[in-house]
């Protein structure tokens, strides 16, 4: 019998590497979007989380488009000297673009932009590097799946499967008839602290959510005027909650080089 062509193994050592033509890609397209829109704001992020991102490009997608991109990258497309800028003053743009931050192209006048960021937070769990929002203690007795968040005739008992897992992460409970049980009370995260990997694991099982993301422009550059726009105390935002928490959530676009947004054109 011929070997079968249909299932092939491919060696990710022999795949080809896309970094450079993606990188080209993301130049290109910020230069082309550049006399198409008259604002350009720059974004920081909190608490990144790639679904989000995703959120805020389709709910911005009739007017404005959304690069998360290398800070470099993006920096050079604006132009790093007066003489290399493609427009008048994008190169002042450029002296904001720093950790994990982007770029929105848009329609939106500056306080439409504001006002749309604003009210934009979704909550989700928390990662190890994270700072703790509130303290959060687990009650002695009967844990339930929710560790005391709510009234108990609305939660329901723990799995008595997840009763190893628990010991594992430092909890001293034990198993009485089936139901996890633990003698005294156990404080999982205090407020202000730097969470770790077990913490948030534990946050994660009990359903509490820390993780806050957030989009805060920093600047906006004018297309009519050439100037540029800063926001007072927003280069700070990103140093918020976000020490030691890896950007891992971000993920090419390979459709037309974007970072962090979805595989559809915007």
């Amino acid at each position: 019998m011929p070997r079968s062509k249909r299932a092939k193994v491919v060696h990710l050592t022999k795949t080809q590497k896309k970094g450079k033509e993606l990188t080209l890609r993301l130049y290109a397209n910020i230069r082309e979007c550049i006399p198409q829109y008259p604002y350009i704001y720059v974004f920081s992020v909190e608490n990144m989380r790639n679904n989000h991102l995703k959120d805020v490009r389709s709910q911005l997608a009739n007017d404005s488009r959304v690069f998360f991109g290398k800070t470099r990258v993006m920096a050079k497309a604006l132009g790093d000297s007066p003489s290399t800028e493609p427009y008048p003053g994008t190169c002042l743009l450029a002296a904001h673009i720093s950790g994990p931050c982007g770029l929105i192209f848009s329609q939106r006048d500056p306080q439409s932009m504001l006002d749309y960021v604003s009210t934009f937070h979704p909550i989700s769990y928390a990662r190890a590097g994270t700072v703790a929002s509130y303290s959060f203690t687990l009650p002695s007795g009967m844990l339930y799946t929710r560790g005391g968040e709510i009234p108990i005739t609305e939660d329901v008992p723990l799995a008595h499967s997840l009763e190893p897992t628990l010991r594992k992460l430092g909890v001293p409970t034990r198993l009485e008839k089936g139901r996890v049980m633990l003698d005294e009370e156990f404080q999982v995260c205090k407020e202000g602290e730097v969470l770790g990997s077990g913490q948030t694991t534990l946050l994660k099982m009990f359903g509490v959510a820390m993780a806050e993301f957030g989009v805060e422009v920093r600047a906006w550059w004018i297309k009519e005027t050439g100037t540029i726009e800063v926001v007072e105390g927003a280069e700070q935002m990103n140093q918020k909650g976000n020490s030691g928490e890896r950007i891992r959530d971000v993920e090419m676009d390979r459709e037309d080089g974007d970072l962090g947004v979805s595989d559809e054109e915007g």
